[in-house]
C-alpha cells in the first residue's frame, strides 16, 4: 500500500490525477494484499479494482505459485518483479514472450533496500525501478514522494535505494 500511495503522490507532483487504494479479502493475516494505483491526465471517478492493468509491480515472486498475477495485463503492459533471480529462473518465459521487449524485468529491490535502508523493505526501490522501466513518473517526483512519506533520516536511505534501482533498470534498458 505504501508503494501505491507514493506512486500516486509522484504522479500528482507531475500535475496528473492519481488515486491509490488497497484490496483486502477476508483472508487470514499474511495473505496476499493487492494495491492499485490509477494515474491519468484527467479526473479519475472510478473507485473499483483495476481489472486490466497497464503495469504490475510484484513485491513477492512467490505469488506466482498462488495467484494468476498476470490476469488482465494489457498486451503492451509492464511488469517489474522484486527478485535477484532471472525471469527464466522464475519460470516467466511465457510472459516474457507475450510482452514487448524490455517491458518485463527483475530488480533485487529487497537487497537494495537492505543495503541502503538497513531493512529489506522494497517499496521505494521498486518505485525507482518503475520510473526507469515505464517513464510514467520521473525519478525526481519519486524522490520527492519518498521525502514526503518518511522522516528525513529514513527518507535518505529510501531515496538511495530508489536511485540505485533506477540506475540498475536504466542500465539494463540501455544494454538491451
Amino acid at each position: 500500500m505504501t508503494a501505491a500511495e507514493m506512486l500516486s503522490v509522484a504522479a500528482f507532483l507531475e500535475g496528473r490525477h492519481a488515486q491509490a487504494f488497497p484490496s483486502f479479502g477476508s483472508e487470514r493475516t499474511g495473505a496476499p494484499v493487492v494495491s492499485f494505483c490509477r494515474i491519468d491526465d484527467k479526473e479519475i471517478r472510478l473507485r473499483e479494482p483495476i481489472l486490466e492493468p497497464d503495469a504490475l509491480i510484484v513485491q513477492d515472486p512467490t505469488l506466482f505459485k498462488v495467484v494468476d498475477v498476470f490476469q488482465g495485463l494489457k498486451p503492451e503492459g509492464f511488469v517489474l518483479v522484486n527478485s535477484n533471480k532471472s525471469l527464466g529462473e522464475l519460470h516467466l518465459d511465457k510472459v516474457v514472450a507475450q510482452l514487448p521487449k524490455g517491458h518485463i524485468i527483475t530488480v533485487a529491490a529487497s537487497e537494495l533496500a537492505l543495503k541502503h535502508v538497513g531493512r529489506p523493505l522494497p517499496n521505494a526501490a521498486l518505485l525507482g525501478a518503475f520510473a526507469a522501466l515505464t517513464s510514467l513518473v520521473h525519478m525526481k517526483s519519486v524522490k520527492t514522494a519518498i521525502e514526503e512519506a518518511f522522516p528525513a533520516k529514513i527518507a535518505q536511505g529510501n531515496v538511495a535505494a530508489a536511485t540505485a534501482a533506477f540506475d540498475v533498470v536504466a542500465g539494463a534498458s540501455a544494454a538491451a
